[in-house]
């Protein structure tokens, strides 16, 4: 590929550096603050990832490095030659070197560092072993025996202008249709419909999808954020309730659950039906809290599945990853 290629599902928002040849796939997103988004030439983002950074936590990722499905990217250094596991996060801080592996569903913790040629796995990762002769020419394979890293040279973007995309889909289903507030935004390229209400000043990002179908009512509060892909649902005659100033990390699934005010909720964490998360409270990334479970006001949660951790002493300060 000489130029650069974004699927027209997919959405990059603010400005970025895209070396040549890097792809943007189907439903990816990339969130970019004033060029704190740096992808390296030939570099593959697939489908349904987020990369988001930030003045203070920038994402640089060297070149032919490919991220497989519904990756995560939140302020984190990778190198060229890397292979991306589907479902990896990487959380803000980490570094990882030059052509390393990672197993999916992986997480890197914020300022883990990894070095060249590892093979990491876990939740958190652990690193495993050093490539091995046969995985480096599997990398080099992959890349059309081709490994040659050159110097970064921008790509010229290959893609229709998105500022005029239709605007958010809201569907009516059995004659309810999502009742939103007027301050509240909905990003173009999310879908939302049957019995749902939104209160004031709400961000709902890029593809997210909210399913307030014949099973149950949503009811999100004031101040909240549903940040990038994420998917909230709930099964029949359940609820699926956020309160006020809550937020939601990249492609979270939240389903049928309660969560309460000033609640954080990390990327790639799995909520699952009947169960209560209290007030201030923090879930960390990649988390599965399974159905019914109960955690009580001011909890770090965490794990897989989730447990307490821990208890937070203060109120929690607004994370840089989400929309100011």
């Amino acid at each position: 590929m000489s130029n650069l290629k974004v699927a027209s599902s997919a959405k990059v928002i603010g400005q970025a550096l895209f070396g040549k040849g890097v792809y943007i796939a189907q439903g990816a997103v990339v969130r970019s603050e004033n060029n704190s988004v740096q992808l390296g030439n030939h570099s593959w983002v697939l489908e349904n990832s987020t990369i988001i950074g930030t003045q203070d936590n920038p994402v640089i990722v060297g070149s032919k490095t490919v991220f497989g499905h519904k990756c995560v990217a939140i302020g984190a250094q990778i190198g060229d030659l890397c292979e991306i596991g589907n479902g990896t996060i990487f959380m803000p801080g980490c570094k990882v070197g030059d052509m390393c592996i990672t197993g999916e569903s992986t997480i890197i913790p914020s300022d883990m560092i990894i070095p060249d040629e590892s093979v990491v796995v876990g939740r958190p990762a652990r690193i495993i072993r050093k490539l091995t002769e046969q995985d480096k020419e599997r990398i080099k394979t992959l890349r059309g025996n081709n490994i040659t890293i050159m110097p970064f040279e921008e790509g010229i973007l290959d893609i229709k202008r998105q500022d005029g995309d239709k605007m958010s889909k809201l569907h009516e289903v059995n004659g309810k249709f999502p009742n939103i507030s007027s301050s509240t935004k909905v990003h173009h390229s999310a879908e939302i419909n049957g019995d749902v209400i939104i209160g004031d000043d709400c961000v709902i990002g890029p593809g997210v999808k909210i399913i307030g179908d014949t099973h149950g009512p949503v009811r999100i509060g004031n101040n909240v954020q549903i940040l990038e892909n994420c998917v909230l649902h709930l099964l029949p005659d359940n609820e699926l309730i956020i309160e006020d100033n809550v937020i939601i990390g990249p492609s979270s699934i939240i389903h049928g659950t309660v969560i309460g005010h000033g609640t954080i909720i990390e990327s790639g964490v799995n909520i699952s039906d009947y169960s209560k998360i209290g007030i201030n409270c923090m879930v960390k990334a990649g988390s599965l809290v399974k159905q019914r479970s109960e955690f009580p006001d001011n909890s770090i949660i965490e794990g897989f599945p989730a447990k307490k951790l821990g208890t937070l002493e203060t109120k929690q300060t607004t994370p840089p990853w989400v929309y100011k």
